[in-house]
This record gives structure tokens, sequence and C-alpha cells, in this order.
């Protein structure tokens, strides 16, 4: 797979990015079944749910306008998101999710996606009661706005398999970290949404959770602390990238046009209440480091030791995608090479015009 960028402009190429992943990501999925429907997507500015709200539309024009969306946003709506909303194509709602005045304000809706549940380790771990309540009470209060006969679908973390060392973690298993670990709010409001979808399932409502396991691509916003888009931010201002650790630390990801893929496949058809999510590009964090240091030529500078990891930080995670493919089949996964291009070429665009912060 491959990419051809017609334009330098910045906000212009920020689209055209964001909309070749979600055109990727919609092949094979039974489009149809969202005819008529109204949509309600959580987290609409933030990197999971600028993808899926870009997929959206291109299924409401595939269905000729029989689709209604409505985002919510936590901050100013970003540019490439704006435009959309300025031809009346969604809806957007910004307002506060963790507040319960804010969630009554929401239309009901017959697919409700709640992706507005933080994915930076830094965000989370500074605001752990918000954190909380957007994976345990947002959720409630969500699925309670969902219409009858509706589907949900609720953006869970592979960080629930923390302290479990039997790579790779399959659905039937659950971490063993504490609620007094660092990462306790990020992980316990994960577990919890999961068993709010689940209680709900068992009373007929057709919800599920994706454990996503380390998605990259475009549609990030600056200033987002995840070890892959800080390296590129870093590269671009500072003209290096230099490591807080020795990034011995492993990690697998997935493209966001292969996860987007999945996703859109477990919320109309899956089967089951859980699914993991997750790609097959495995690194440490310092290969990773190297690899968008050579892709922007800048020098990749390492401290010896881990003294300045984030706490809680797991050595390795790596998910089993086995009951996915069981169910839908095997998805060819994007290039890390081609991804990796991409999600530096959105980076260099949004330099230019993004002036919020990360979702």
């Amino acid at each position: 797979m491959s990419y051809s960028i017609s334009t330098t402009d910045s906000l212009t190429t920020a689209i055209q990015l964001l909309s070749l992943d979600a055109q990727r990501s919609l092949q094979g999925v039974p489009l149809e079944m969202l005819r008529g429907c109204k949509v309600l997507v959580t987290g609409a500015s933030g990197f999971v749910g600028s993808h899926l709200l870009t997929g959206l539309l291109q299924i409401q024009q595939e269905l000729k306008g029989d689709l209604s969306i409505c985002a919510t946003v936590r901050q100013q709506v970003p540019p490439w998101l704006a435009s959309m909303g300025s031809k009346g194509l969604v809806a957007f709602y910004r307002g506060d999710l963790a507040q319960a005045d804010f969630i009554s304000s929401l239309p009901g809706a017959d697919v409700i996606i709640h992706a507005a549940t933080y994915g930076q380790p830094k965000l989370f771990a500074t605001t752990p009661d918000t954190t909380l309540k957007l994976n345990t009470l947002t959720t409630f209060a969500l699925l309670d706005r969902l219409s009858p006969g509706g589907k949900f679908l609720f953006l869970s973390s592979s960080e629930v398999y923390g302290g479990l060392t039997d790579l790779p973690f399959e659905e039937t298993q659950i971490g063993t970290t504490n609620t007094t670990h660092p990462r306790a709010c990020y992980i316990e409001g994960k577990r919890c949404g999961e068993a709010i979808c689940n209680a709900y399932r068992s009373k007929g409502t057709d919800a599920k959770a994706v454990r996503l396991c380390h998605a990259y691509g475009p549609g990030t916003r600056s200033g987002d602390q995840r070890a892959l888009n800080s390296f590129i931010e870093m590269a671009l201002k500072e003209g290096g990238i230099t490591l807080l650790d020795a990034g011995l630390a492993r990690r697998s990801y997935g493209y966001i046009s292969d996860a987007g893929a999945m996703f859109w496949r477990i919320l109309l058809t899956g089967k089951d209440v859980v699914y993991n999510v997750g790609g097959d590009y495995r690194t440490t964090i310092a290969e990773l480091a190297q690899r968008i240091g050579k892709i922007m030529n800048v020098p990749v500078t390492m401290p010896r030791d881990d003294a300045n990891s984030l706490p809680g930080a797991p050595n390795e995670v790596r998910v089993s995608i086995a009951k996915f493919e069981n169910e839908f089949g095997k998805l060819s996964p994007t290039n890390p090479e081609v991804g990796l291009q991409q999600t530096v070429a959105w980076h260099e665009a949004i330099n230019n015009i993004d002036l919020g912060t990360s979702e």
C-alpha cells in the first residue's frame, strides 16, 4: 500500500491522510447496516475518534446522506474536522463527558461509539478521577441513551493485561495489578467499563468492548505524549530525538486503518462482548526511535538506564487477535515503513495548523 498526497497545503494534506486511512478501513465492511441510523461518537477530536468520525462521513456519503452523525469534543474542534461540521454533515457537541449535565444534553442514538476515555499515560495519570468517571459513569450514561436494538462500542485497552507475562495475551485472560498501581485509574476504569458492557449485554443490549493495543497513524493532535508521536514532534521541533530511558520496553503496534477495519466489523457484526485489537509491528522503544530518526534524518540520543521510565509502564505488551481472525478472517496489515511515513507526514502537516492539545 502507498499513498500519494497531491498538494502541499497543510490542512488539505491532513484531511487527505485521514480520508485515505478511513477509506481503507471501510473496505469490505457492511455499510448498509448503518442506513437510516443516528450515530454518536464521543472523543471525536482524539486519535481514534478522528479516524472513526472520518469513516462515518465517508459512510454518510456512500449512503447518500441517509446517516445522521453527532460527535462530542472536549476542546475546540480541530480544523481538519471543523470543515466537516461547517458543511452540516455532523453536529458537534462541546463539553465535559465526566459531567452528567453535558451527557444529558446529548441526543439518543442508534449507534454509540465511546472513544473519549483517555489514552495517554501522562494524561490519565494526572487526572485519575476524571479517567475513572469517563470509563465508568459516562459509560453507564451513554448506554442509557442508546436506542432499543442499538449497537454500542466501548474503547478499552490492552492495559487490562497489566502484570501478565505469558504473551500474547488473549481475551480470556485479565491482569494482576493492584488498585494501588500507578496506572490503576486507567486499568480499573477499563475493566469496569467492560463489565458494564457485559451487564447491559446480559439484558439484550448489543454492547461490545475492544482492547486496543498501541495504534499509531494520522489523527493525533499536537502535544500527544505517547512515545511514537512524541519522537516525531521532538524531531520536528528540536532536530533530534532524546529518549527518557534506554528504550528496552517492547511494544506491538498496529496502524490506525488496520485497527479501524477491526473496529467496524466488531461493532456491526461481532458475536462476543470483548475483542483484542492489535498489530504485528513488534519493536523496542529504542528501535522505534531509531527508525523514526532514520525516516526524518535526525540523530537519536538515549541514556544507558531506565531511571526515568514512566511508573508502572509494562516491559512488553502484545495481544493475540486469533479470536477476531477466527470470526472475520485475516486482514492485510499496513507495512510499518508506510505507516510511519504517513504518521510523520501527518505531524508535519499539523505542525503548521494545530494550536490545540490532544484529547
